[in-house]
């Protein structure tokens, strides 16, 4: 089994910043590519951001230049760092895993998802 836990959300004010962390834990042998996506209500989930193994990074074009995704290989966790936050960001944000395990096969993994709300 795989686990990814979230943690980071709240109530945050325009124009401020949060800062996300996804762990992965259980029967790990390689995470490939880690990201995080957000669902706003009424709306399809997105691609916030991306980030490889080796650390080549993708973002969703409403977050270029305000939001950083970096990970720790080593602690098997992605971090979030959002900037300039504004209330188009609310959303459920959902962290994503493509894992091999140690037993077993390669499959995608996901966070239960953690609340941001941006007041304006």
């Amino acid at each position: 089994q795989v686990q990814l836990v979230e943690s980071g959300g709240g109530l945050v004010q325009a124009g401020g910043s949060r800062r996300l962390s996804c762990a992965a834990s259980g029967t790990i042998r390689t995470i490939y590519a880690m990201g995080w996506y957000r669902q706003a209500p009424g709306k399809q989930r997105e691609l916030v951001a991306h980030i490889t193994s080796g650390g080549n990074t993708n973002y969703g074009d409403s977050v270029k230049g305000r939001f950083t995704i970096s990970r720790d290989n080593a602690k098997n966790t992605v971090h979030l760092q959002m900037n300039s936050l504004n209330p188009e960001d609310t959303a459920v944000y959902y962290c994503n895993a493509d894992v091999q395990r140690i037993i077993g096969g390669r499959n995608d993994y996901w966070g239960q998802g953690t609340q941001v709300t941006v007041s304006s």
